[in-house]
């Protein structure tokens, strides 16, 4: 889990049944972590992610939030910022303990044909996930995975860890791709295997649930506790993105929005490199 990497946490909030069908995820990082991004899918619904670039001042974020709603969605990050701004937990512009303005950015997943028109995140959406937040939460059908599908499956919320070296790397992901989420040893799409649709490889799906669209995106976060630059981050991101091919075919089309924000905790330092691609970094 994501939750693996200290000083990292995750909280969701949906709201499932009677027309609704939709939610939103915040991985809260309170200590801060440096933030950078890689977008990838040609219809993003994106939020803050300019002052990611490396160039630009501000290089720690303290959460981002990941939402249903297409960009309707995008107003759950609000009520992230005024639970981080209760807390004193944001970029400082003045010499009072409160004078912050927190840093979140945001990205959102379209699965508005799953709800009734008007049912989308808001604020209360985002406050309602941080409260939830903390180092166990639950995979599928919630937050921002709640109205998510992939291909021909459902989708929802992933979420893994794994330690290489002495360093803990975590992902989590809002999977709600256009195209199929496949087997990576096979390259077979799960659901030949599982049929829920009646689904045979290659062909796709001639029996799919009648609020299908094809106006889709998955979005994620990776997380590490190495200390990197923004621009180091970003290069995590990036790698992301070509996982997300592996996993998901196709992926990056013109009608997703395939978005993955990378944050460094900060918490171990790189060893020195030596030779030619030490001497660069």
């Amino acid at each position: 889990m994501i939750t693996d990497v200290p000083g990292v946490l995750v909280g969701h909030h949906e709201r499932v049944g009677d027309g609704w069908a939709t939610g939103t995820t915040v991985v809260l990082v309170p200590e801060g972590a440096v933030g950078a991004v890689d977008q990838r899918g040609g219809a993003p619904g994106t939020r803050e992610t300019n002052l990611l670039e490396p160039e630009n001042l501000v290089q720690r974020v303290n959460a981002v939030c990941l939402s249903g709603g297409s960009a309707y969605g995008l107003a759950a990050a609000d009520g992230v910022m005024r639970w981080l701004a209760e807390r004193n937990l944001g970029f400082p512009v003045g010499t009072q303990p409160h004078e912050v303005v927190p840093i979140v950015p945001a990205a959102v997943l379209f699965d508005l044909p799953r709800s009734e028109w008007g049912n989308r995140p808001d604020a209360s959406f985002g406050y309602a996930a941080c409260e939830a937040a903390s180092g166990s939460f639950a995979l599928g059908t919630v937050g921002a995975g709640a109205g998510a599908a992939v291909g021909s499956l459902k989708g929802g919320i992933g979420s893994a860890s794994e330690v290489v070296g002495e360093y803990t790397v975590g992902a989590l992901a809002a999977v709600n791709a256009a195209g199929e989420a496949v087997d990576l040893s096979t390259g077979r799409a799960y659901a030949a295997d599982h049929g829920e649709f009646g689904v045979t490889w290659p062909s796709r799906a001639a029996d799919l649930p009648s609020r299908r669209t094809d106006l889709n995106t998955t979005i994620g976060v990776v997380a590490v506790d190495a200390a990197l630059s923004k621009a180091e981050a970003r290069r995590i991101a990036v790698a992301a993105q070509d996982g997300l091919a592996r996993a998901v075919r196709p992926a990056h089309s013109m009608f997703d929005g395939d978005t993955v924000f990378a944050l460094a905790t900060g918490a171990r330092e790189l060893p020195d490199a030596s030779g030619p691609f030490g001497a660069a970094t």
